[in-house]
């Protein structure tokens, strides 16, 4: 099938990496994830990846049991980083080219972010991570993931979940909960759905740039969405 959007950003959170632990890596979860990503790579379609880093530390979360907020933002962007060079590593060992680039300079390790080389990467069919979420505290990975989006031209940004999209409630807490497939931006705004934080939602209001919500762990989900399958949940 034809690709209805060529250029993704994919936003995976930090806890989908660690599996049923909650916490640290599993890599058994990395390398399910790794043959997900290989398969839309197959497709020829150009992708970042976003990557979170809660499975290790959350800046907010710290900072509220005492720790100072910028010291603790700054941890968790490190923690993006470990996360992405994990992923890196099952991707190339699957033959699949990638880079990673910081928002946070460590030459020694990463690339750093440059959006001109991030597009030139993506157009030689590399695959490019993008760590550090936007090298500033207060700003979550949702952010990161849509300025990035916005950054490299992306047709779509895919955030990767647990649940198959948007309920009217959360359905692990009320299985009475409905799903919704599609909404506009408006929509949720009116209804108080929390698609991502204020901040990323926003800009992507502003700048037209649709969202769809789905399982990380369905398996070939990613690749129909990409192929304009209804998959999880819509917002434009």
């Amino acid at each position: 099938m034809a690709l209805v959007y060529k250029r993704a950003l994919l936003k995976l959170s930090g806890e989908a990496l660690a599996g049923e632990r909650g916490f640290g890596l599993d890599f058994g979860v990395i390398d399910r994830l790794a043959d997900e990503i290989m398969g839309v790579s197959a497709l020829g379609a150009h992708i970042g990846l976003v990557l979170g880093g809660g499975n290790i530390v959350r800046g907010s979360v710290a900072s509220q049991q005492g720790m100072d907020r910028v010291s603790a933002d700054y941890m968790g962007m490190l923690a993006t980083v470990i996360n992405a060079l994990a992923l890196q590593d099952i991707l190339e060992r699957k033959g699949i080219e990638t880079r990673v680039m910081t928002a946070i300079r460590m030459e020694e390790l990463a690339e750093p972010y440059i959006r001109r080389r991030a597009q030139r990467h993506l157009e030689k069919g590399r695959m490019v991570l993008f760590a550090g979420g936007t090298g500033n505290p207060y700003f979550s990975t949702d952010t990161a993931a849509v300025l990035r989006a916005l950054e490299i031209e992306a047709d779509v940004l895919i955030k990767a979940t647990s649940v198959d999209g948007i309920y009217t409630a959360d359905p692990k807490e009320d299985p009475s909960a409905e799903f919704i497939p599609e909404l506009s931006f408006q929509d949720a705004l009116v209804r108080g759905i929390r698609v991502m934080d204020a901040n990323a939602f926003g800009l992507c209001k502003e700048n037209s740039l649709p969202i769809v919500i789905m399982n990380v762990n369905q398996t070939g989900a990613v690749a129909r969405v990409l192929q304009g399958e209804r998959v999880g949940t819509l917002v434009r």
